[in-house]
């Protein structure tokens, strides 16, 4: 069902096989936890929705504004507007020109959704090197979402691994 909305969103197919990596990478992370399975699924495939509007840095405030007017719960509502990096703080969001608050993932579904996006570029996944290189080139070598990724990569992923 997820699917078929962004399809009647018109989104693109590189949108939608894009969501369909994230998800895959997100239930995989969820397997050492215990969390909402379908909320990571749901959450995961619909994350970037409001690119079916923008590709701005502001999609993950239109994504939610679609799913609230879908009347999807809060919980899927937050994945897709905590979701992006590591999530932002309200300093920064004001810098970006977006609506003054945090937008930083709290709870465990919301995390692994917007690891397991970091952790994929278009539909491949990748690792944490090329996840910190990336926004290095883009933010610059000493962007405050740099340690942000790392903490949220050692959280979900764990100190050892890449």
């Amino acid at each position: 069902m997820t699917i078929e909305i962004l399809k009647q969103l018109n989104c693109p197919t590189h949108l939608i096989n894009h969501s369909k990596a994230v998800c895959k990478k997100a239930l995989k992370l969820s397997s050492n936890f215990n969390v909402d399975i379908e909320l990571v699924k749901t959450g995961a495939l619909l994350h970037d929705i409001g690119r079916s509007e923008t590709n701005g840095i502001d999609h993950a405030i239109v994504g939610a504004e679609i799913l609230k007017d879908m009347e999807f719960p809060d919980s899927v509502v937050n994945i897709a507007l905590r979701h992006i990096g590591a999530g932002i703080p309200k300093e920064e969001a004001i810098q970006l020109g977006l609506p003054p608050k945090d937008y930083i993932p709290l709870t465990l579904e919301e995390k692994i959704v917007a690891h397991a996006d970091n952790l994929t570029h278009w539909d491949k996944e990748v690792n944490l090197d090329f996840v910190i290189k990336k926004w290095k080139e883009r933010l610059g070598e000493d962007h405050p979402s740099i340690p942000r990724i790392i903490k949220l990569h050692q959280e979900i992923v764990g100190p050892d691994f890449n």
